[in-house]
């Protein structure tokens, strides 16, 4: 096995575990292998890698080097990741935060104008100094320290064949070729997705990538030193450097990267234990959004009730107020507070017969931060979960940001916008201090929540995550409300439209409700408002009487692959 230097100073780190969960027992009989995931080649190239002996942490690399591929403008080797995995064996949980961060030089105004005013969206994204150091790779390098079975050199074959041979463009990939987004004027990806007439590559067309073969065959020989180090590390540096906007990263920066090992925060819900990760990813919001759900009675309704898609509604808007308010990587976010029954009881309470206004953020114990956010997060992210014979199993949420991150490329891979995750000004309009300001070696908040269930034995019971930027969580509440309340098939669930309500904007997928949906949600005082945005990308499974029971977001092209 081939480990990178920069992770040897984490070998003796603590190993993050659930608080509470009881003692393991002997071995258990293999379980089902499967593996879920947006793309039926990136599913197929974690199952190979099962089937040759592999376990989870070597299937999630396989997953991961071909979507970096063949998904492109949602995650990839250049971006960030949360991975949280489970070991059968000792039923712990720990949380591999590759999250990316700022570097060393970041400025607290570096995406401010001349003028102290925030510069345009649609200029941070494609900008130098949108990048921050990319973490996934790091993160999936030291779950493989910690946890691999297969040598790190096997376990890209199947992405290096297909970057060689090429692929044909999927329906999705073409579909976001014909959108203007602006990383699609940048010369790297536009060259990239040109024919050799110069028009643009359309559904069907064959996509090659000999660039990305190469600099994977570098990877799997010297490990993750190949993206941290080196020749990549300087054109990495090279290209975040250049205008317009350049940014700030250094050679160093990349080298002293490390993932974080974190404790999960688990929460009950129903028969369930609930763990996901900590801040600066927003776990604690989504469990406070079970918690105020479990409050009130939408679990004696149904996805045919327009009662039970209102409480969701006004749970999800005092979940965001709280989450908007409080959660980024600072020391102060109140997670006890937040999650207090009392205090849960209090934020219930103003669930009422029709929509309250644009709900203002609570004051849990703890608090010390009283100052609100407008951090814009685009969605360009995926979620793969995989679960190996012995019963590991990783649920993993991965990102380059925007829809093709910045449009730079470096040895066939887009670099990550990650840092637009952060609040372009410092402070807000009353001076305050804003929560999810820029600092050097400072994470962005982020919505990705791969979220792990366990019965009440500390058995794996399920698992679930979602693309969408800050709608991440209302699309994971949707579809465990789904599952689990309403009792549907997890594919069922996942199909259901979605409604995001967030301050005073209540969006959804209002021509797939039924109108008697529309209708009762007016009545109550919501004006359901059509979505945006990249679509949900939810994958999800529970493990009912011992049956595998997953599902892929059909508004993507996911598959799930069980296998013997």
């Amino acid at each position: 096995m081939i480990l990178p230097r920069f992770l040897a100073p984490l070998a003796l780190s603590i190993l993050a575990a659930c608080a509470q969960m009881p003692a393991p027992s002997a071995a258990s009989e293999p379980v089902e292998p499967f593996v879920i995931a947006a793309n039926p080649l990136a599913a197929q190239a974690g199952m190979d890698v099962l089937e040759r002996g592999g376990n989870a942490a070597d299937a999630a690399i396989a997953v991961q080097a071909m979507l970096s591929l063949v998904e492109p403008q949602s995650s990839g080797i250049g971006g960030g990741a949360f991975l949280h995995y489970y070991d059968a064996s000792s039923r712990e949980l720990t949380v591999y935060d590759g999250r990316e961060v700022a570097p060393a030089q970041a400025t607290s105004t570096m995406f401010l104008d001349s003028d102290g005013e925030p510069i345009g969206f649609r200029d941070a994204v494609v900008s130098g100094r949108a990048t921050g150091v990319p973490g996934a790779v790091g993160a999936l390098a030291l779950a493989h320290e910690e946890h691999g079975a297969l040598p790190w050199s096997e376990l890209f074959g199947a992405a290096i064949r297909t970057a060689d041979e090429g692929f044909v463009v999927s329906p999705r990939l073409g579909r976001f070729l014909t959108i203007p987004f602006p990383q699609l004027s940048v010369p790297d990806a536009d060259a990239y997705f040109s024919r050799p007439d110069g028009t643009r590559l359309q559904v069907g067309d064959r996509l090659r990538n000999p660039d990305y073969a190469a600099f994977l065959r570098r990877m799997a020989e010297t490990g993750p030193d190949a993206l941290y180090r080196g020749s990549t590390a300087a054109r990495i540096v090279e290209r975040t450097r250049q205008g317009p906007l350049g940014g700030s990263m250094t050679m160093a920066d990349l080298a002293n990267y490390r993932p974080i090992k974190r404790d999960p925060i688990c929460r009950g819900y129903r028969a369930y234990r609930v763990c996901a990760p900590p801040p600066p990813s927003s776990g604690v919001g989504f469990l406070q959004l079970l918690g105020l759900l479990e409050r009130t009675d939408i679990a004696a309704r149904g996805p045919d009730d327009p009662q039970a898609w209102f409480l969701f509604a006004e749970a999800s808007r005092l979940m965001y107020a709280d989450r908007d308010r409080y959660v980024g990587d600072v020391p102060t976010v109140p997670i006890e507070g937040l999650l207090d029954p009392a205090y849960l009881d209090s934020r219930a309470a103003l669930i009422g017969d029709s929509a309250m206004a644009a709900p203002e953020a609570g004051v849990p114990e703890g608090a010390t931060l009283p100052a609100a956010d407008n951090t814009l997060e685009p969605a360009g992210t995926s979620h793969f979960i995989v679960r190996d014979a012995h019963g590991d199993v990783i649920s993993m949420t991965t990102t380059v940001e925007s829809i093709f991150g910045t449009g730079r490329m470096v040895d066939g891979f887009f670099l990550n916008n990650q840092l637009t995750d952060f609040s372009f000004s410092p402070v807000n309009a009353d001076g305050t201090q804003a929560p999810n300001a820029v600092a050097p070696g400072k994470r962005p908040r982020s919505s990705m929540i791969p979220l792990i269930l366990l019965d009440s034995e500390g058995n794996f019971a399920g698992a679930i995550g979602s693309a969408g930027g800050n709608s991440i969580l209302a699309y994971v509440g949707k579809s465990l409300v789904a599952a689990i309340d309403w009792g549907l098939p997890m594919q069922d669930a996942l199909a259901l439209p979605n409604l995001v309500a967030r301050g005073s904007r209540i969006g959804g997928e209002v021509d797939d409700f039924n109108s008697a949906i529309v209708a009762g949600l007016a009545e109550r005082g919501i004006q359901l408002e059509p979505g945006q945005g990249e679509d949900s990308g939810v994958h999800g499974v529970l493990i009912r009487e011992g049956d595998v029971d997953g599902g892929y977001d059909p508004r993507r092209e996911g598959v799930v692959l069980v296998g013997e």
